[in-house]
């Protein structure tokens, strides 16, 4: 059965794209491989605003109030 291509955690997309801001950041790849790491980078980014954004949606399902979507702010207690 052919695997397929599944978007990572958000964790874990998270913490590569972190590893490869700070590879990026120190300035000791080649042309080549820092275009690489950007290029996973912008997809991961996309990766984690997709996750955000589901998140986002499902929150706004779950305070849905006599059937009318409303949004609430969040109270960090």
């Amino acid at each position: 059965m052919p695997k397929k291509n599944t978007p990572p955690a958000f964790e874990d997309a998270l913490t590569e794209l972190e590893q490869l801001v700070n590879r990026l950041e120190r300035g000791e790849l080649s042309l080549e491989e820092s275009l690489q790491a950007f290029e996973r980078g912008v997809n991961l980014t996309r990766a984690c605003q997709k996750a955000l954004q589901e998140a986002e949606q499902k929150v706004q399902i779950l305070i849905e109030k006599n059937g009318n979507p409303t949004l609430e702010p969040f109270r960090d207690e």
